[in-house]
């Protein structure tokens, strides 16, 4: 793209149309459902006051009766009371939430407001992390603890901005599109969530200043739009250096311009930038018979920092947005063993509808190349080539 251009407005089928009643009843009951169920209770589901007592009559004839030996009968009509008392009070809780979300479905079905379709699904995220991706605890930890304490304030002080860093095929691009999809429920298809790549967007050296300013244009105009939209930039470790630091001002604590406030933006740079440096501690880490599992972000970050920040063919070369200690979260992508490769196998034969077999899985895993030369511990592609190996061996 040699010039940027803001995207046109698109109204969502899921927000627009024919269904939105449905729509938004299904959405009330799963979300009520998942919060009572869990750890976290919405409005709906708060605990209901205490039933009212029956009627003077009704506790005068059970006095009587509990004084004249507690008949079997009063105790039924107390019971009967207080279940009619409860199912009435459930009945004006469910439909007081339901006029809220009534009202809510109603302003979204003529407003372009992004807020109507921004829907955060932490434990939906959450879950399918811990199905699907493969050998990432510390990414799993990250992701969930920065999105987390970001969402939960109404009004954050800044932007959320978390840097992914690994090398290939370790799941970078398929974690900022799993984490897309579970805040917005047309993914990367929404118009709220914009993709940059250096080789599309900005292929020619010649004209980065050209390119800083449609980048600034583009950012501010798609933030004046909507203020929670998402910001992925790919391939940084591809970026010219100099460039993204046109985005700075947006990045920071005081940007609340328009009557738009642009703190409630999420940015994630994705990048190879670090893999090298991740690799080789992990290696280190496993020679000292540490387990994955005990790595911490301790061992990995200030390597990280400092291969970036300090590597000219990088995007974040000598970068101010590194200097300022702009990006919220570092997230260590580690490189993947042979049983984490055979995982991804088992898991892309499911998504493919294709039976699992055992023979199968480990010869697609063992066609892969591992490091180092020795011990052949690691992918060195990751899990990137496995779909493509797949069809191989059928």
């Amino acid at each position: 793209m040699g010039t940027a251009s803001i995207a046109q407005p698109y109204r969502s089928p899921w927000l627009h149309g024919p269904g939105l009643r449905a729509q938004a009843q299904r959405r009330h009951w799963a979300v009520c459902g998942r919060g009572c169920a869990g750890q976290t209770t919405p409005p709906c589901c708060e605990a209901t006051p205490t039933p009212a007592w029956p009627r003077p009559a009704d506790r005068a004839v059970h006095a009587g009766s509990c004084s004249a030996g507690g008949a079997a009968a009063a105790a039924a009509m107390c019971r009967s009371a207080a279940v009619l008392a409860l199912s009435l009070a459930l009945l004006s809780a469910a439909a007081a939430a339901w006029d809220l979300w009534a009202l809510r479905a109603l302003r979204c079905s003529f407003t372009e407001d992004c807020e109507c379709g921004f829907g955060p699904d932490l434990r939906g995220l959450e879950c399918e992390l811990a199905v699907t991706l493969v050998g990432q605890p510390l990414v799993r930890q990250q992701l969930m603890k920065g999105l987390r304490r970001f969402l939960e304030k109404r009004s954050p002080e800044k932007p959320l901005v978390m840097s992914f860093h690994g090398s290939t095929g370790t799941g970078k691009t398929f974690v900022s599109s799993m984490l897309v999809r579970h805040l917005f429920p047309e993914g990367l298809r929404s118009r709220h969530v914009h993709q940059f790549s250096p080789i599309v967007h900005f292929p020619h050296a010649e004209h980065v200043e050209r390119y800083k300013e449609n980048l600034k244009h583009w950012i501010q105009g798609n933030l004046t739009n909507c203020g929670r939209s998402v910001f992925l930039f790919e391939e940084m470790d591809k970026m010219h250096p100099g460039l993204i630091d046109v985005i700075m001002p947006f990045l920071g604590p005081s940007w609340v311009v328009y009557g738009t406030n642009y703190r409630k933006a999420i940015f994630i740079f994705i990048s190879n930038a670090g893999g090298e440096q991740i690799n080789e501690m992990t290696l280190d880490l496993w020679r000292a018979h540490r387990d994955r599992e005990e790595i911490s972000l301790q061992d990995m970050e200030a390597a990280i920092s400092k291969a970036v920040f300090e590597n000219p063919q990088s995007g974040f070369w000598k970068s101010g947005i590194i200097n300022e200690h702009l990006i919220d979260f570092v997230v260590p992508f580690l490189p993947l063993k042979h049983h984490h490769v055979k995982q991804c196998v088992i898991n892309e034969l499911v998504q493919q509808g294709l039976e699992v077999r055992q023979g199968v899985v480990q010869e697609v895993a063992d066609s892969i190349p591992y490091f180092p030369e020795e011990e052949k511990l690691f992918s060195s592609t990751g899990c990137k080539t496995v779909a493509s190996r797949i069809s191989f061996f059928f």
